[in-house]
């Protein structure tokens, strides 16, 4: 169905079309019957450039051809979905901002020029912001805040994350996300109190610290636990991503909230409505 016979469906972009996160976010639109995919656009380079991305995605083809050209890929869109990289990003933030385009961001390794230009567009246009799109894990940062604050100073916070032998940085961003929530929960700032990995003869472990251990292998998604640890018990909260497409489900999830939102830079707890 058209969305010019529908205006209750959501009109879609995607930045950032070409890799894994582009095919998954086309087929969780793909399959939501409010929401349409009617643009698709990666770097010049792209060896995809000009392929429809439906059929990439192992959907039915539709016609949607993966561009370079942002004046096509902005001209009949209602919300962009960007999952692409930071200079990507810096150079999108102004042309959706000039034509008040919301936009849902995923991309990561945002450096301080680029994370500048975010906050400026955010002042003209609503932009969700977030390190990780799953709802379990943004639902794990609440109940992890609020698990800290209940068991108190008496049991020590570790947090031990896993994911798949390819992953090439240390720890993850939802660990680190993870880590400074926590610090917060106890009244400690993450930069000082966060300890990566240990070895050595290094003494007792100190009260006011919050380790953070990375292991690596396999296939594994991504999974990630907190111990909270007393005399006598222990309490793990814990979150386990089995299928990649739950990053997609819930940046889509955003992208159906954010259009009918003020300027403004929001993250997941907005979009899911977690309290602060």
């Amino acid at each position: 169905m058209s969305s010019f016979e529908d205006p209750t469906m959501v009109k879609v972009a995607i930045h950032g079309a070409a890799g894994r996160m582009g095919q998954s976010l086309t087929a969780v639109i793909e399959a939501d019957p409010k929401a349409e995919l009617v643009a698709a656009m990666d770097h010049p380079q792209s060896q995809l450039i000009g392929q429809d991305i439906t059929a990439l995605a192992g959907a039915e083809p539709r016609g949607v051809r993966i561009t370079a050209d942002v004046e096509e890929f902005l001209a009949n869109v209602e919300v962009v979905i960007d999952f692409s990289t930071a200079t990507a990003t810096e150079k999108l933030l102004p042309m959706c901002a000039g034509q008040q385009i919301p936009m849902v961001i995923g991309t990561t390794g945002l450096d301080r020029s680029t994370r500048a230009g975010l906050e400026r567009a955010a002042e003209m246009l609503p932009i969700v912001f977030a390190p990780n799109y799953s709802q379990g894990v943004n639902a794990l940062y609440f109940l992890a805040a609020r698990a800290t604050e209940l068991m108190g100073a008496g049991f020590d916070a570790e947090i031990v994350e896993m994911h798949h032998r390819h992953k090439v940085d240390s720890p993850s961003g939802t660990a680190v996300r993870l880590a400074e929530v926590v610090s917060a929960a106890k009244n400690l700032a993450a930069e000082r109190a966060v300890t990566h990995g240990r070895s050595g003869h290094i003494g007792a472990r100190p009260p006011d610290e919050v380790g953070v251990m990375a292991l690596r292998g396999g296939d594994v998604v991504g999974e990630h636990t907190l111990y909270l640890v007393g005399e006598g018990e222990r309490l793990a909260l814990t979150h386990q991503a089995t299928d990649r497409s739950i990053f997609a489900r819930g940046a889509v999830r955003a992208a159906h909230w954010v259009i009918s939102r003020p300027a403004g830079l929001y993250d997941m707890a907005d979009v899911m409505g977690i309290p602060r």
